[in-house]
Formats: structure tokens, sequence, C-alpha cells
């Protein structure tokens, strides 16, 4: 309507036989370039001007979207272009947002067009209108309003307000499902992420309807039918109805289950290298069972895998069902095209902008200008994932252009932060309370590097230590970790003192990687020893201090090796670690042997649940006549070993009654972890139940499986946004009089 006035307008100041134009004058710019004006004009200086040319220039000039008036006027050969510039948006605010971050909402409404800086257009205004309420849709807010406020202010500017009213989410009050016979509704909506609401939906948000969410279930309810032999099952319609008052979702979903099958047979088709026998060994179908979408996928998928060891990274496998109604049976022919054998250009790695690419390529096991290997390339993969510095690593395989032969392997990562602040305390029975800190970075600079500082501050262990790893310290793979620290122990006992153990020292140790799993660990330590006597000093101390002295030195030899396949560093849920070290001092004022041994294990049962379990022993022996000595014990009670028992309160009790640990001890605990119930599949939150056993003995003790102390209990595990939280519950089933109980402990971290 604005156009069409001012071309009226113009219209009698142009409306004349065409002449050259000898000069063009711009009027009314305030910010828009002149250049911007000429460069849109269909004419210059010295061309014809006419109607035709004019209303063509009033259009041009009105589809640059920066003004709200356009005149053309003309005197003599003079055309003066006459323009209102649209204002300005200076600022984008909003009220009543408490749903989304601010910046979100900006970042949207930046999308569709419209942020600081942009002329002012109310059709952009309503469009943005239209995408904040689809903002607030995705989140079951259905009966958000916007209004928005246009502020004029000085030099054609304005400022955009977005007031909100959120309005109750609407959520969902009923599942329905219409046509199931084989599984209750009820076994239909297990399978479901979205529900009804729970008392943690606060958290998971469940009760929210989404259609990619609801997408996503319709996806596992067909996929529960696949696994069952419902071969043809399939979702007729699904329909959502809101209510009136926008505030209850009811979803209804139309099943047709179709026929159970069985399979009868599998059989092979196409080119299988002349190894038929190998892969018919790794088929997951079974004939005489019923039919199950996962075998066949499962089947599929290692023929794909066996086919890229031998270089073949695009071998096509189609599973052809041969369907017999009449029987309920179903045959399946496997067929195979290898395709063309290839050898990989080159390696890309992407999404890393912190972690160094050496870093991540170092990993690999698959290399360029080799013949493309699909179990290196799983290996390598696996090798990267667990060096904990990222949350999803994804390798994709790329056809090179004009080269039918070569790949590119593209290793793409979405990294995480890798360091951690982590506080923890405990409470005893005694009501005592004791803290714990500790700052620890993984990938220092994107190196790959780790660094450590620990700082512990328990009535009966102060302990301050630094460490530093370097994984790759020569190109093969030896790595060398420096340790630097200082510990003042204070064993625990019923009537105080004021004595102390403190050790100073350094170690460096090696680790040469002798199989793809193993590792070797070899080192060298420096310790200084002192005891500073004070009441109550236990006999233990004095008896050390009657061989050794009040200060001494030691300088102690370390060997170790390490097994460790586990799928994940932070949660894994399979593989397992085993560990054997060794320490020797044989030079300096304490001479000794101690070993030591770790197990563990972890077995996926389901995809929600797993069991772990850990068993951990140790020895020691004092040699050339010597004691063992009193600062090498090993303690056990609390975190990390027997949970319901104070820390390092178990074992040996010195004649002043204090807890002076011991060279010997047994460690087992297992764990059943599960996601938390009405949380689905969330790993980040998970509960756990577990049984601890333990003890530590004294050197002429023999390890007696009838004096371990053992509990049981709970608790909960939370990867939270401001950081890692763990709660445990324990009750001891075996203790023994003196035993310091401690029922609860918690650890809360932050991550950077």
């Amino acid at each position: 309507m604005v156009a069409a006035a001012a071309i009226t307008c113009a219209a009698s100041a142009y409306a004349q036989s065409g002449f050259n134009v000898a000069d063009i004058r711009v009027e009314g710019l305030q910010r828009v370039e002149p250049g911007t004006v000429f460069a849109t004009l269909p004419f210059r200086v010295g061309d014809t001007y006419n109607d035709d040319r004019g209303a063509g220039a009033i259009r041009a000039l009105f589809a640059l979207g920066l003004f709200t008036d356009v005149r053309l006027e003309t005197r003599g050969s003079i055309v003066t272009v006459i323009v209102q510039e649209r204002p300005t948006i200076a600022e984008v605010d909003f009220a009543g947002v408490k749903e989304f971050d601010k910046d979100t909402l900006r970042k949207s409404l930046k999308d569709v067009g419209l942020s600081d800086g942009r002329p002012y257009d109310k059709a952009l205004v309503d469009k943005a209108e239209q995408e904040l309420k689809r903002q607030y849709i995705s989140r079951s807010l259905y009966g958000a309003e916007v209004v928005t406020t246009v502020t004029p202010i000085e030099r054609n500017r304005v400022n955009l307000s977005f007031s909100v009213v959120e309005g109750e989410v609407a959520k969902i009050k009923a599942i329905n499902i219409v046509g199931n016979q084989a599984f209750s509704s009820g076994t239909l909506r297990d399978q479901f992420e979205l529900n009804t609401g729970g008392y943690l939906s606060w958290y998971t948000k469940d009760d929210r309807y989404s259609r990619a969410k609801l997408n996503a279930d319709l996806e596992s309810v067909r996929a529960y039918y696949l696994q069952r032999g419902y071969l043809e099952m399939k979702i007729d319609s699904t329909q959502v109805a809101i209510s009136p008052d926008k505030q209850d979702i009811s979803i209804t979903i139309n099943i047709n289950e179709g026929q159970r099958y069985v399979v009868s047979e599998v059989k092979l088709e196409g080119n299988y290298l002349g190894k038929d026998d190998t892969f018919k060994s790794l088929i997951a179908i079974r004939p005489g069972e019923g039919y199950n979408a996962d075998l066949v996928t499962r089947t599929s998928k290692a023929f794909t895998d066996y086919f890229a060891t031998f270089g073949y990274a695009f071998a096509q496998i189609e599973p052809r069902p041969e369907i017999d109604r009449v029987n309920n049976r179903v045959t399946f022919s496997m067929r195979a095209d290898p395709g063309r054998r290839a050898y990989v250009r080159r390696i890309l790695v992407s999404g890393n902008s912190r972690t160094r690419d050496e870093v991540i390529r170092r990993e690999f096991r698959q290399f360029e200008s080799s013949w493309y290997d699909g179990d290196k390339i799983k290996l390598s993969r696996d090798r990267v994932d667990r060096l904990g510095y990222f949350k999803d690593v994804n390798i994709e395989t790329q056809d090179v252009p004009g080269s039918p032969d070569q790949v590119d392997i593209v290793i793409t990562v979405t990294e995480k932060p890798t360091g951690n602040f982590t506080v923890g305390a405990g409470f005893s029975s005694a009501e005592r309370l004791s803290f714990q800190t500790s700052i620890k970075q993984d990938n220092v600079f994107g190196s790959g590097n780790y660094l450590g500082f620990d700082l512990n501050t328990s009535r009966t262990a102060r302990v301050f230590s630094l460490s530093t790893v370097d994984p790759y310290f020569t190109k093969d793979g030896i790595s060398r970790a420096i340790d630097a620290y200082y510990r003042s122990n204070r064993p625990l006992n019923d009537g105080g003192g004021d004595y102390q153990l403190t050790t100073a020292g350094t170690s460096i140790r090696f680790g040469v990687p002798f199989a793809e799993y193993d590792t070797v660990f070899f080192g060298f330590g420096a310790e200084r020893i002192k005891i500073i006597p004070g009441n109550n000093l236990p006999a233990s101390y004095l008896a050390y201090a009657y061989n050794a002295g009040y200060t001494s030195h030691t300088y102690p030899f370390t060997v170790g090796w390490a097994r460790d396949d586990r799928d994940s560093l932070t949660t894994p849920n399979k593989g397992r670690l085993t560990r054997l070290n060794g320490e020797l001092a044989v030079i300096g004022d304490a001479k000794f042997i101690r070993t030591s041994g770790q197990y563990q294990e972890y077995f996926p049962l389901t995809k929600k649940f797993t069991v772990a379990v850990n068993a951990e022993v140790g020895l020691g022996q004092g040699l050339s006549g010597q004691a063992f000595p009193v600062f090498r014990n090993q303690y056990s009670g609390g975190l990390g070993t027997v949970r319901g028992f104070e820390q390092n309160s178990l074992g040996p009790r010195d004649v002043t009654g204090s807890f002076v640990g011991g060279p010997k001890k047994l460690n087992f605990n297992a764990e059943v972890l599960m996601p938390l119930p009405g949380a689905g599949v969330d790993k980040t939150l998970r509960v756990y139940g577990f049984i601890d056993a333990g003890n530590v003995y004294g050197e002429n003790e023999k390890l007696d499986f009838r004096t371990l102390r053992a509990s049981y209990g709970g608790g909960l595990s939370w990867i939270s946004p401001a950081g890692p939280l763990r709660f445990a519950l324990a009750k001891p089933i075996r203790s023994f009089p003196g035993d310091r109980i401690q029922k609860f402990q918690f650890q809360v971290g932050s991550s950077f």
C-alpha cells in the first residue's frame, strides 16, 4: 500500500517524455550508504529517463527492505531520489521468560532475520512472534502468549521488547494403544520415554509432549514387535489431542500387529570370497526360532565387519525375506556384494577445537596409504574414546571422487570438559567431619597430558600431592609419570595424641606398552620419613624408630603390569581391568617388599543393568631381618574399600588403641548399577546397590576370611550440570566390637 502511494505521488513528477539524466541526487539518508541507492537504480547519469525506469527504480529500492517511503522528483534533467529509512533495531529484549535462556531466544530470532542492527520490519516482527511461540510449543507450553512492544528512540532507532506469558506446561495425561493383542498396553507403554508423569518428571520432563520423542517411542514399539517375530507389524495412525485449556494432552496410537513368523531357513547368496563356512558361523539367526530384527541386523553387521577386515569398505549385505503367510514361516537369503577392495588415502580429524590432532592420530591403528581394515578402524575408534576427552567419537568412511579404490576416514569428536574439581566429605558415628579436595586436568592445553593436585584435610591423614603424566613421552607410546607428595598421618585412636608420621617424596615411573591392552610399568622413588614424637605414640612407631631412627630414607624400585579393555573410563558397562604391582626397597634405612593385585570386571546384563565386581589383595614383608615399615602399611574402611566403616579404621590396633593398618589387605566389592527408575535410560543419573567385604592384617597374621568386615547398601550417582555427585548409605552386616561405623558418605564435584 505504501509502495502504491509512493508511485502515485511520484507519477506527476515524471509523467513526461524521456530525457537524458544530467545528475542524480539522494535525500533522506541517515545510515544507508548513498552507493547502495546508486547501485540499485536502473539508470545512470547520461542514460535516458522515462516513466518505466522511474517505476522500476521505486520497486528496486523498496525491494531492499531499507525504506518505508520512496519518491522520485525531476527538475529539468536532474532526478532527485527522496527516501525515508526504516528504523533500525537498537536492542531486542525479553520479559517474563523463565523456560529459556534469553541468549537462546535471541539466537532463534536471529535465524529468522531479526537481531540488533537490522532494519525494523513489522512483517519480520510477526514472524519472530511465531518463532517464539514455536519454541514454547516445543517445550509443551501451548498457552504461551507473546506481545511485542516497539519503543522509538533517538536517531531513527527502536527497541523491541517481547513480553511473554508462558502459562502452564501442557502435560501428557493419557497414552492409549489400540489394536494390540499379543502384548498388553502396559508392556508397550514401558517402551516409551514419554509417559504420564512420575516423581522424577521434574528432572526428566518425560511428561512433556514432543513430536520427535513420540516418533522415537513409536520406533521403540515397532522394534519390540520386530524382535518377537511380528515381521509385518505397522502403526496405522497416531492422534494427539489437547484439551481446550491447553493443559492436558492425550495420545492415541493405532497398531496392526500382523502374524508372528518363525524362521525356517537362512541361505547365503552372492560372493563370500570363498569363505562361506566362516560367514555361516557369524549368522545369529537360528531356524526354528521367532523372527528377530535385531538378530538380522547383527548378522548383517557381522558380515560387513568381516568383509572390512579384508579391505572391502563398501560391502553390501541385503537380507531378503521370503514370507510364507500360510504357515507363518519366513526364509532369509543373505545376499552379499563385497564391492571393491580399498585402501585409505587420508585420515581426517574434525570437531577437536581444543585437543591437538596428534593426540587423536597417535591412537590410530589404521594407517594412511594402507589397506582398509575394519578391525583396526574399530580399535582406533575405541582407543580414542577411552582417552576420556570426548562425549562422542564417530568414524565415517568417504569415497574419494575419481578414485574407486580409495577412501578417506573421517573421525569426528565432540569434546567435553576434562578438568575436574572434587570435594568429598564423610560423616562418622563419632560426629567427625573430614574433607578432601582435588583438581585434575586430564588434557592439559589439549596435549593429552595429565596434571593433578590432591589435598586431604581429614583428622587422621593430611595429604598434599602433585602428579603429572605424559602418555606419549616417546613416539612409541612409552609413558612417563612424575609424582611429588607430602603426607602427614596420625592413625585413629581413642585417647588422642599429638604425634605425627610425615612422608615427603618423589618418584618417576615409565609405562611400556607390550601389546594392545597390556602395559608394563617400572620406576624409582625417594622418600624421607620422619616420626614426630608426642602423646600416645603407638608402639609400632617406637619399634620402627628404634630400628631405623626417627628420621629415615628409603629408595624403592617399582614394577607393574596392567591390562585394561573397558569400554569407558567414566561409565564402563563391559570389559575388565587387571593390575599387578610390586615395590622393592633394598637401598636406604628401610628394606621391604610389597605386592598388590586388582581384578575388576563389568558385565552388561541388559541395556539398563550392569554388574561390576572388584577384588584387591596386597601383601608386604620386611627384608634383612627388619619389620615391615609402618609408613608402607595398607588401610581399609570407607570410600573405595568397605563402605559402612570409618575411613582407614579396619585392621590391627596398637596397644595405645591406634589403627595402624598392616602389610596385608583383602578387599572385595560387587555393585549392580541401573538408571534411576523414572529416568529412562539416562546414564547420568543412576542408582546402585553394593556389597563390600575386606580387612587389613598384620605382618605376622594370616589372611583370615572369618575376620572380614562386610557391609551392604545403596546409593545414587548423578553427573549433574554442576558436576558429578555420589551418595552412599551403608550398613555393616559383619562387624566386631571396637569397629567404627560410618553409614553415610557423599562426594561432590564440578567439571571445568
